[in-house]
């Protein structure tokens, strides 16, 4: 059944959705989202221009959200929520789906997380937040390992060392703490306990005191097949979680979400969006390894496509505060894999044109989702080439989690550029046990 009312009450219909973002998590929200409404993506990127199989347009523009005429707005990326692009949007009497700049503070100070947890009663992993690398390197010593040592700010997914070395961890203390790592956002630190157990991701909508939880979605966040390498943004998802069921989601909400959705209100901070919960599933319980404030990316590309119904009309209701549907989903899973540039996270190269789009696109129950294209020129042919670490999410559906893996990998075999990359274990064996990775 549908995933929204039908009556909607006060909130209009909406038609038009501008959408303010330019990767993957953007493009597979255009696309959910122009299953019943028209869509315009600002910035947008080369793969999201065209119409739906149900005839919405979707569009990509270089004006900024403030400019664009729509009946919803929806933030995609950390960065202008922390900034109060949400805030700004609002002030003009916008529709808005995103919180404001201080429930922003979630994601944007890893520090204020941690304490809104703590008050709320949230289990989380043991922590201390540190500005000076002595007592820093001291607290590392009182924990047995593996150690996590966190960026307090923004680092685009990759601020996180997770490590069974302590000389490793006192290294990046240090070089977090002195700005050399990652400027300012780094010379605050977070410390916790590592923790060992099956990871989750789950996202729940929330208008400002109800919440509705989408369907669970694992990722993999290290760059290298069986978790090893460095921490990346995400190197695929997929969803639904086999051992994460109806009733354990129901769990983690009343223990991870709705006490700080609490603790949220009482420090008057009215939060309109998505919460995003990493969970770990640890023998002592589920506990929060931190929250963001926004769709996750890759999660974003199984989870949205499995959704049943008109999810412009369920985001207008979180925006407008009046959460009255509860989301619907099918049977059907979702598998996604992203490709890479070579060098990638630490130095990826772009400018190389990309071969395969179409005949990735071709593959049943396969979509391709643009995250660091550009629009290149080889003389008077444009073509797509690649302009970030993270390029494409080839993402398939099926009838099982063994049939949209198989898709998913089909898709990517078709896609070439000098130095691509990808994991090839993407929920190969969904229910292995992992360590931490870092968000």
């Amino acid at each position: 059944m549908s995933g929204a009312v039908a009556d909607h009450g006060t909130i209009p219909p909406v038609r038009t959705v501008c959408v303010v973002g330019s990767g993957g998590r953007e493009h597979a929200l255009a696309v959910v989202l122009g299953r019943t409404a028209d869509v315009v993506v600002t910035p947008g990127n080369p793969g999201i221009n065209g119409v739906t199989p149900e005839g919405h347009t979707l569009t990509t523009s270089d004006r900024s959200a403030n400019e664009i005429e729509a009946d919803l707005y929806v933030i995609g990326p950390e960065v202008p929520l922390v900034d109060g692009l949400a805030d700004q949007l609002r002030a003009t009497g916008r529709l808005v789906f995103g919180p404001g700049a201080d429930g922003a503070r979630l994601e944007g100070s890893k520090a204020f997380m941690k304490e809104l947890l703590a008050e709320a009663g949230v289990p989380t992993a043991r922590f201390g937040v540190f500005t000076e690398p002595d007592p820093a390197i001291d607290f590392l010593g009182s924990l047995p390992g593996p150690w996590v040592v966190k960026t307090d700010g923004l680092a685009a997914g990759k601020g996180v060392l997770v490590t069974d070395s302590l000389d490793e961890a006192v290294a990046d203390v240090r070089a977090k703490l002195s700005g050399t790592a990652f400027g300012a956002a780094g010379q605050q630190v977070v410390i916790e306990e590592g923790l060992v157990g099956e990871e989750c991701s789950l996202l729940v909508l929330c208008d400002g005191r109800r919440v509705a939880a989408l369907a669970p979605a694992q990722d993999f966040k290290r760059v290298a097949d069986g978790d090893a390498g460095p921490n990346t943004g995400g190197m695929g998802a997929y969803s639904p979680v086999p051992f994460v069921d109806d009733d354990l989601v129901d769990s983690l909400v009343a223990e991870a979400v709705t006490p700080l959705v609490a603790a949220l209100r009482r420090r008057g901070i009215d939060y309109r969006g998505v919460l995003y919960a990493g969970l770990m599933l640890t023998p002592d319980g589920p506990k929060v390894l931190e929250y963001n404030v926004r769709f996750g990316d890759p999660e974003t590309q199984v989870v949205l496509p499995r959704l049943e119904g008109d999810l412009a009309a369920l985001l207008a209701e979180v925006a407008a505060g009046d959460l009255r549907s509860t989301p619907r989903f099918g049977d059907r899973a979702a598998v996604c894999v992203v490709m890479a540039s070579e060098g990638y996270p630490d130095a990826p190269r772009t400018g190389d044109p990309i071969r395969g789009l179409v005949d990735a696109a071709s593959v049943d129950g396969v979509t391709v989702f643009h995250a660091g294209t550009a629009t290149g020129s080889d003389g008077a042919v444009d073509q797509v080439v690649t302009s970030g670490g993270r390029v494409l999410g080839v993402t398939a559906l099926g009838d099982s989690l063994g049939e949209a893996r198989t898709l998913a990998y089909r898709g990517v075999s078709v896609i070439d550029w000098p130095g691509a990359h990808h994991r090839t274990d993407i929920a190969a064996v969904p229910a292995a046990a992992t360590k931490e990775s870092a968000r």
